[in-house]
């Protein structure tokens, strides 16, 4: 991530990001909670992407660079923490569940970042303890090192329904299917289907930001039908395709 700009101070605010509009690469020397309140996020790092709709929200931990881009119209809501507090012990970026009462939290926090009344300094030491009993929930796409796995991700980047085995794209890698069989697990912690099936999620959540339908979503992502794409996106994400851009 080349010409990372450096913001000592993880800013506290509601911004709002048009579709594709993005946020070049920075970091800061605090934490900071991202979630989009409508549309899809896309955080980057050089270790993948994290995407968020409005039922997650994503972890940043401080000196991490990140780059954010918006899929449909979003409404983004930063939150930012101080080195020292560190709700879920984690040092790496890590997506979050987020339950009604977690959003509205995060909604009243960055509404008026600087107002420190008692009133306010109650809704963050919650929001923390919410944070804290947050379920984490993958949703991520990491990043491939390997040229050959590198050369089969960019494959189904490209085309998320390429019907393709394993086997077959291996042969236009140049690599044996075990190989990159390993590869996936190794760099990728994830088998081949579960990454492909992430591939697919992420690509759906972005053409449904920007409102496509749920048949031509399901189509071009490579799904087998309508009702396979909202059944694994329900599971995957809690609510079905079709109420995306309804949420609250």
């Amino acid at each position: 991530m080349p010409d990372i700009r450096h913001s000592p101070e993880a800013p506290t605010r509601t911004q709002a990001l048009a579709p594709g509009e993005r946020i070049d690469a920075h970091r800061h020397d605090d934490h900071q909670v991202v979630y989009a309140g409508s549309g899809v996020l896309a955080v980057t790092t050089g270790a993948g992407t994290w995407f968020a709709p409005g039922t997650r929200a994503i972890w940043i931990p401080a000196g991490c660079a990140h780059a954010h881009r918006a899929h449909g119209h979003l409404a983004l809501h930063l939150l930012g923490l101080p080195a020292e507090t560190n709700p879920l012990g984690v040092d790496a970026p890590t997506v979050l569940s987020v339950d009604p009462l977690l959003r509205e939290l995060i909604l009243a926090c960055t509404r008026s970042p600087h107002d420190d009344t008692p009133e306010r300094l109650r809704l963050r030491a919650v929001l923390l303890d919410r944070l804290r009993a947050s379920p984490q929930q993958p949703v991520q796409l990491p990043a491939p090192t390997d040229p050959r796995l590198k050369a089969v991700c960019d494959l189904l980047h490209q085309d998320p329904a390429d019907p393709r085995t394993l086997a077959a794209l291996a042969a236009t890698a140049g690599a044996a299917e075990r190989t990159l069989s390993r590869l996936f697990r190794r760099e990728l912690g994830m088998t081949f289907p579960q990454w492909r099936t992430q591939l697919r999620l992420y690509h759906a959540l972005r053409m449904l930001g920007d409102d496509v339908p749920v048949t031509t979503v399901a189509h071009h992502c490579g799904w087998s039908s309508t009702s396979a794409f909202i059944d694994v996106f329900h599971r995957a994400l809690g609510y079905t395709p079709g109420t995306h851009n309804r949420r609250p």
